[in-house]
């Protein structure tokens, strides 16, 4: 301690721990200018495709575009305001975003699609959700993602909705509450169609889920729900309605 009664050796802790923060600080920026940049480099390979037939998959818009480049993800979606659907594409680099735009106006199923410049990046699926084998591939092909749900609705009104317009409902999981604006939910289907016999459930395990897909738009106790296909099965567990 000095004359002054101030102690150097708490100046120099101080300083220090002043620096240590500073640093950590710059690190913060740094770490979030650096997230910023490769989102928007993600954001400029990726396209944005409207007008796609309900019966369109995945599968064959991906194979649409990979004429243009190597595709990473391609992410089909429900449009509340049409009974066609979007999606997002994203490309391993630009210039197979930017010969993406050229496919607009082609013929997919009935429609022409429309390709624009994407103005988001696609949200990542945590992989823990992702099917992990055969069974789950198929329950996913069930299945579809549900959004906007009015919140005074309950499982059993959903659940009804459905399976009036779709088929049975083998499992179903509303998430969210009251305290949300809107809910979403999971709704797997069991195997075939509404009206379908034991003699023609082997057919298309998917029919229900898809003509659950042309219910996106449909106003739903207050709002217009939209529906996707689901990249996740729901697994029999947490809060949900089950039919077996």
């Amino acid at each position: 301690m000095n004359g002054n009664g101030f102690n150097r050796s708490g100046q120099v802790n101080g300083n220090a721990a002043r620096r240590k923060k500073n640093s950590g600080q710059v690190k913060r920026r740094i770490s979030s200018r650096t997230s910023m940049a490769q989102r928007e480099e993600i954001v400029r390979r990726t396209v944005y495709v409207s007008d796609i037939d309900q019966q369109v998959t995945e599968e064959q818009l991906a194979a649409l575009f990979i004429s243009c480049g190597p595709v990473v993800d391609c992410r089909i979606c429900g449009d509340p305001n049409s009974v066609l659907r979007f999606a997002f594409i994203e490309f391993t680099d630009e210039e197979g975003a930017q010969a993406a735009l050229s496919l607009s106006g082609t013929m997919l199923g009935f429609y022409p699609v429309k390709v624009l410049p994407s103005k988001t990046a696609i949200a990542p699926v945590n992989p823990t959700f992702l099917p992990r084998n055969d069974d789950e591939r198929e329950m996913c092909a069930r299945t579809i993602y549900c959004t906007n749900i009015d919140r005074n609705l309950t499982q059993a009104d959903i659940k009804l909705f459905f399976e009036s317009l779709c088929g049975e409902v083998y499992r179903l999981r509303l998430l969210g509450d009251h305290h949300h604006p809107t809910r979403i939910a999971f709704v797997e289907f069991v195997m075939g169609s509404i009206c379908q016999g034991n003699e023609d459930s082997k057919g298309n395990k998917a029919e229900s889920a898809i003509a659950a897909l042309n219910c996106s738009g449909v106003v739903l106790g207050s709002l217009p729900i939209r529906v996707s296909p689901s990249k996740t099965p729901v697994r029999p567990r947490g809060p949900c309605i089950s039919v077996l």
